[in-house]
């Protein structure tokens, strides 16, 4: 299969996502990622710092739509890339405000440039993804570039 993927896809929005962020999940993560500071696994640290509830650790955000086994990667199957040879080039986060356990947050993505390189041996999929809370408050723009390297090259 090709990495060729039709420069139309730009400006497609995919379907929102809704996620309950869950204090055990933020835990498993926290561990995960070997994160210290108490305040990302203990609700009375959390909460002696001046939180709700446990915060959202860094990067979570990136993980937070997924868990859906091969329904994760659908978006991808269906612009016709072969999973074999996708890469993950780069991730980028702006934050707006900090999500706690007990949040239900909305991931909408939407894919906003595609090009290519190496004479389209590798083509590039750069989606954002605007995670706002389920009132529409903003939390995080989050920002992914996969690569998508022609199978066989």
């Amino acid at each position: 299969m090709s990495a060729r993927i039709d420069d139309s896809v730009v400006g497609t929005v995919q379907p929102t996502v809704e996620v309950d962020v869950e204090r055990g999940r933020l835990r498993a993560f926290s561990h995960a990622i070997g994160e210290t500071d108490p305040v990302y696994v203990d609700v009375d640290a959390a909460r002696a710092a001046g939180h709700p509830d446990l915060p959202v650790p860094p990067t979570f955000l990136f993980g937070a739509g997924l868990g859906r086994g091969g329904d994760d990667f659908t978006w991808l199957t269906a612009l016709g890339v072969d999973l074999r040879g996708v890469l993950h080039g780069s991730q980028r986060f702006t934050y707006h405000s900090v999500a706690h356990a007990g949040d239900s947050l909305r991931l909408t993505p939407q894919i906003v440039d595609t090009y290519e390189k190496k004479g389209g041996t590798l083509r590039f999929l750069v989606r954002q993804t605007v995670v706002t809370r389920v009132d529409g408050s903003a939390v995080a723009d989050l920002e992914e570039t996969i690569v998508v390297r022609e199978v066989g090259s």
